[in-house]
Formats: C-alpha cells, structure tokens, sequence
C-alpha cells in the first residue's frame, strides 16, 4: 500500500485492487471506484453510493480525491484553451487543448518547470521544482473533459489525444507519467488508444529503453538538430546522451511497438541555426534506419529569446527536402500564441530551485 492519503486519482486498476485486498475487500471492487473518480468525476467518497459505508470510510482515512486547482483558463481566438494548474509543491503549472476538425489534442504537464534547459524553450528557462504527482497528471485530463464537456455538450469525446508535451521532461518523472498514461489508457479510466497517447522526450536514452518494458503508448523525441555539434548547443542533454544512441534506443522502441507504428520526430526550425538546406539533407540521413514521421515546429518567440521563427518560404523549402527524401513531414500549425500556449511558450509559475531563472533574466537584461 502506498503511504497514508494518496491521491486516488494517480492509482492504477492493479494498484487500487491491491489496496481494496489490503483493506480485506473484493478486487474486483476497483471496476466500481475507477467508474466513480474517472467517468462520474467524483469528488468525495460520500458519493460512491454503490460502495460499502464500511469501504467509504477506509478510503476516507488513508486516501483522498485530489483535483487540482485551477487558477486560470484562456480561451485563443483560434480555440485553443490554456489552463493554469496549481501544483501540490506550491507551483504551478500549464496545460493545453489544442482542437481540430476530427480531434482533440490535450498538452499535459509532467514536472513544475524542467530541468534540461533547451536553449529555444521559455519553459526551460523558467528552472526546476519539481515531479508532478500520477495523480496531478491524470487531474489535468479530468479537469479538461469535465470542462470541455460543459462547453460542448453535444459531442460525445472531446479529448481524443493526449501528448506529453507541456512543462517538464516526462521521463525524468518516470514512474508517475508510466502510471498516469496506464489510467489514461484504461477502459475505467479515460479509454485512449495507445496510439494516441505520446510520450515525448529530449533524449533521456535510459528512460527509453526502460518505457519500452512497461508501454506502449507512442513516443516522440524532441531532436531539433541534425548532428551533435549544434544539438549539444541546442538541448545539453544530447552531451551525455549522443543522437547516435538516441536513435538506437528509438530503433528497438519502434521494434517493440511492431506493426506499421512509428516514432515521431520534432524538429524546431531556428532561423538561420538548422533551418538550412543542408540540415535537412543531413537530418534525411541521420534518420534513414528509424521509421518515423516528422513534425517541424517553426519557433515561437517568448521574451528575451535570441531566436527567430524562419520565414515560410524557408519552411516550405526544408519540408519539401524532407519529403522529397521519402519522410513523412509536416509543419504544425501554430496555435494559441495570443495566450502564449504554443508549443515551446509554457512557463507556469516555477519556485526554481537551479538558479536558473536569475541567470537568465541576467543575460535577457531584465
């Protein structure tokens, strides 16, 4: 049994079963509570009618229901919907539900701030505090069904995707993201297929290889560069993990996934850093063995960055390299930038711990 007032929220079906054997109850029990906190949103034992008074009270003396906090919702003119979400660490944290004609993609955060400090990121500049709870997590998609059905009543799912993309680096917080995708991807949770649940990661080699024994929710790696020169400069962690082990780690991943799966490759495009013709031609090489897809994200500004979103014409001209080359290649729209929720812009509300967010207001001159 996990310690004394756990959030229920981030409990896996054979955690809670464990805990209802603990607790002398049937396991078969965990169907009636995983009902009540994941399709009726329930947010107090009282309300699980159909469960023993004697079963109410257990859970109400050594766990809780615990959805976050929200402090904050914008709406983008686009559609696009920012929420701010109070953290149990004090922090807080952003999410993002991005919606388009045959889905809709909610943005979830993993950590308050990250620690990894891509050069390109508003959140990383932001600094660290620290891993989201299982239960934070799996609040974020509760919180945005139940909000998103109340603003569109008459469709039935609103939230078809779910990507690790938000604030944090998913696979340093290993052990809560594996249990907040396994909730989301239950039947008796949030019923979301494996394909459309991402984890994506900057390269933590060891955690890909580890989620390869325990998943298989669909994987991207935010690679951004082409070789390891300009990726060291671009995302530090590729110093003590290489590209070429990156995309060996990749490689067995997408073997694990069988069938016609692929790994899905994002790629920001920085004027005049990797958004030349030969980055392209290098990136079709550097990838030729990993099946994969790629998602070029042309950079979205945020205060005191030293980097510029390439001209379209740019773009287009890396894009049509890559296809021409035989990758599947799209450029994502970007979405919700009037509310600062596109994609690299997130910066919540982090009580740093690395010092970070000094030095870097030293070096944007504020």
């Amino acid at each position: 049994m996990r310690n004394t007032q756990q959030d229920l929220l981030g409990y896996t079906r054979p955690e809670l079963e464990s805990l209802l054997v603990e607790l002398g109850e049937k396991p078969w029990r965990a169907v009636q509570v995983l009902k009540w906190l994941h399709h009726r949103f329930a947010t107090d034992f009282e309300e699980m009618t159909d469960i023993s008074k004697v079963l109410r009270s257990s859970f109400s003396e050594i766990a809780e229901i615990h959805e976050p906090e929200v402090l904050l919702e914008q709406q983008s003119a686009d559609g696009t919907r920012k929420w701010l979400i109070k953290s149990r660490s004090g922090g807080a944290v952003e999410m993002v539900f991005i919606p388009e004609e045959n889905r809709g993609t909610l943005c979830v955060s993993s950590q308050v701030g990250c620690a990894l400090d891509c050069s390109f990121c508003s959140t990383g500049k932001q600094g660290f505090n620290s891993d989201l709870t299982a239960g934070e997590i799996v609040g974020q998609l509760r919180i945005a069904v139940k909000s998103l059905a109340a603003a569109y009543p008459d469709r039935n799912r609103v939230v078809t995707n779910v990507v690790f993309m938000g604030m944090g680096e998913p696979l340093l917080n290993f052990d809560n993201v594996l249990a907040a995708t396994q909730i989301m991807m239950d039947d008796l949770g949030y019923g979301i297929s494996k394909r459309k649940v991402t984890i994506s990661t900057a390269g933590v080699v060891p955690g890909i290889r580890k989620l390869a024994d325990h998943t298989d929710a669909s994987l991207a790696i935010s690679l951004h560069a082409p070789n390891n020169e300009l990726r060291n400069q671009l995302v530090p962690i590729n110093r003590k993990y290489p590209i070429e082990s990156l995309l060996s780690a990749c490689q067995e991943y997408a073997g694990r996934l069988g069938g016609k799966r692929t790994i899905t490759v994002e790629y920001t495009l920085l004027e005049g850093v990797n958004d030349q013709p030969a980055h392209a031609a290098e990136l079709a090489r550097v990838l030729k063995d990993l099946p994969c897809k790629i998602n070029l994200i042309p950079f979205n500004s945020f205060p005191g960055s030293e980097y510029r979103r390439p001209a379209p014409f740019r773009v287009s001209a890396f894009q049509d390299r890559l296809i021409r080359a035989g990758y599947g290649a799209m450029v994502r729209t970007t979405r919700g930038d009037d509310i600062d929720a596109a994609c690299g812009q997130l910066v919540g509300n982090v009580a740093d711990r690395t010092n970070r967010q000094e030095r870097y207001r030293k070096i944007a001159g504020g």
